[in-house]
């Protein structure tokens, strides 16, 4: 059964452009790269680092230390329907804590096929609005405003 903790990694360039990845299991439902608690005392930022590698391909160990930002944000949200039968019987909510990744402009991606089909670099504004998910197109909008 999955842990209902959560986390979101926002994935961008230095020219702002964010990485959406689209869901093998939903045609048409592009997101940031997300994932679950592999144990209740897994450390946020190693298993945004693993998720990362895990769906792109991308070694976060291999980046500048300072590459991986913990954005200090974490949402509450109700687990979609259609998804809960991954958690234990009467789980229907999550907390997701977001982080933010900057990678170099050529860095390739690498999909697991088995989560997802296909990605996209697109402007942060417009990657916001492509997000399926709300919380995740904030969490974007949230990396690139002033505050």
């Amino acid at each position: 059964m999955k842990i209902p903790i959560s986390v979101l990694v926002v994935i961008y360039k230095s020219n702002r452009d964010v990485l959406l990845i689209e869901r093998a299991d939903r045609s048409g439902f592009w997101q940031s790269v997300t994932g679950s608690l592999d144990a209740l005392d897994e450390d946020l930022a190693f298993a945004a680092a693993r998720e990362v590698l895990e769906e792109t391909g991308i070694a976060v160990d291999q980046l500048p230390k300072d590459a991986m930002q913990n954005m200090h944000h974490q949402i509450d949200y109700e687990i979609y329907p259609e998804w809960r039968f991954r958690y234990a019987p009467g789980v229907t909510r999550n907390i997701e804590h977001w982080f933010a990744l900057q990678v170099a402009n050529n860095t390739q991606v690498t999909l697991s096929p088995r989560e997802h089909v296909a990605y996209e670099w697109l402007p942060y504004e417009d990657a916001a609005k492509k997000c399926f998910s709300p919380s995740n197109g904030e969490a974007i909008l949230k990396l690139f405003s002033p505050n």
